[in-house]
């Protein structure tokens, strides 16, 4: 949402319209403090407010971020069309809290640094490096406010190389030393830490966590009472986290062992990206029209770690969920590593791609040409993650052997995160069509862009209801 209409962010503003938080920010000019479109505060005077696309923007105009709706809560971001897609594959890198020097990041999305800062800086309203600031700060107010991390810890998994530029930079912008804000909290450390990410409703949590759960890798991840649990391991820090949906509040309620404490902004991204927590319903909604009616607010799940889900897809290949699971949980438990957690379904860390490149993997019931194309997706570097060119990536995924393309498609809608994959082959989504050839269920599929991933979601659950 780059060009602004201020008629119409002030229309959101005045009622709190959920559809728009994250979208914009408000600042207001009164009281130099910026907030979501859904600040339970008074709505301020028309002639107060100017609005920002990102709240890196509004921060570089001085404004401060409010401590009652908590910018650094608001949803992410799902765009659909290419110069978006590149501001906000940098956007999440920078999130994850990576290095924010723009030449590594335009190397790293194979563009030149004066597009990347260019098509940036028109969707944010800010540079590349100022964005990154931004968020550690945001990063470190959520930390200081919501767990009981000492501010060394605080400032480190934020970002910050040293605890004096932390706080001189959290005062110069906050007017706020990082102690005062953790006085008005009263947490104390425990062994877990536990936070929120907000969602636009509405969300179909319970079709999303059947999903999940039907696909769970033994011993990796699994659904208990209603709650995802998985295993993490980023950057060596190994532990597990557990997610649920909050009660009363449109977001998601994360749990996080206490040892993922400095990677914390990673696995929140990668959190948002699983429950697709960026998406438009508002949007999605009006183009799929009766077909998402039934389902309102259901998601396209992401994957918390690509190539997980990749090694997963291919060991789907014409076998049901339940048998490619099974296969799944083999692979894990034969070459993954083993972690203790307070929950007895977690007990291993999926194995990277480093580890089985060379595995024996057909020793373990894995048919030899499944385990040809593992090994070979795990030699291959591609990079299953959102932001990345997507027909190439389609290139690359069906130029490796046993890769056709539905495998390639589903890849695309879970580990690319593009809302316009549509793996037309597919047998369910075929008979939910009436029983159509492939090609006639691509053309029906016309009238859905740019949201076919969402349709394709849709129709798989219409043939579950059926049953």
């Amino acid at each position: 949402m780059n060009a602004l209409d201020p008629e119409s962010c002030w229309r959101a503003v005045r009622t709190h319209d959920a559809r728009f938080d994250g979208r914009f920010f408000v600042g207001v000019t009164s009281t130099r403090i910026y907030c979501r479109p859904i600040c339970p505060a008074r709505p301020p005077k028309r002639e107060h407010c100017t609005f920002h696309p990102s709240a890196a923007a509004a921060e570089s105009e001085g404004f401060r971020p409010c401590l009652r709706c908590r910018p650094e809560l608001a949803p992410g971001f799902s765009p659909a069309d290419a110069p978006r897609r590149l501001a906000y594959a940098a956007a999440l890198w920078l999130e994850e809290g990576n290095p924010a020097t723009l030449e590594r990041l335009a190397r790293r999305l194979d563009v030149t640094s004066r597009h990347l800062r260019r098509v940036f800086t028109a969707e944010f309203g800010v540079s590349p490096v100022a964005y990154a600031q931004t968020q550690r700060l945001l990063s470190a107010k959520r930390l200081l406010t919501d767990t009981g991390l000492s501010v060394t810890d605080v400032a480190h998994a934020s970002g910050f190389r040293s605890l004096r530029r932390f706080q001189s930079s959290f005062k110069e912008r906050y007017r706020l030393a990082p102690s005062e804000l953790r006085r008005d909290t009263a947490r104390t450390r425990g062994p877990e830490l536990v936070l929120e990410l907000a969602y636009r409703p509405p969300y179909a949590w319970n079709e999303i966590l059947e999903f999940l759960g039907a696909r769970a890798i033994t011993g990796v991840e699994a659904i208990e009472k209603r709650t995802y649990l998985r295993t993490v391991s980023i950057d060596r820090h190994d532990g597990w986290l557990r997610v649920e949906n909050a009660r009363g509040r449109d977001a998601l309620r994360v749990t996080l062992s206490a040892s993922l404490a400095p990677v914390v902004p990673a696995v929140l991204v990668r959190v948002k990206r699983l429950f697709d927590l960026g998406a438009r319903p508002d949007a999605i909604a009006k183009v799929l029209g009766s077909l998402a009616a039934k389902r309102p607010g259901l998601r396209v799940p992401g994957a918390f770690d690509g190539f997980e889900v990749a090694v997963r897809a291919i060991l789907g290949q014409q076998v049901s969920v339940k048998a490619a699971s099974t296969l799944a949980g083999r692979v894990a438990t034969a070459f993954g590593r083993s972690i203790e957690t307070p929950h007895a379904e977690l007990t291993t860390i999926f194995p990277t791609p480093s580890r089985l490149k060379d595995a024996a993997i057909e020793a373990h019931g894995i048919l030899r040409a499944r385990a040809d194309a593992i090994r070979a997706l795990a030699a291959s570097g591609i990079r299953l993650e959102p932001g990345t060119d997507v027909p190439s990536t389609l290139d690359s995924l069906l130029a490796l052997p046993g890769v056709g393309p539905w495998t390639a498609q589903y890849l695309a809608m879970r580990t690319l995160a593009w809302p316009d994959a549509f793996p037309e082959g597919d047998l369910v989504l075929r008979r939910a069509l009436g029983g159509v050839a492939a090609r006639e269920a691509l053309t029906r599929a016309e009238g859905w862009r740019p949201w076919r991933a969402y349709a394709a979601m849709h129709l798989w659950q219409s043939i579950k209801e059926e049953r």
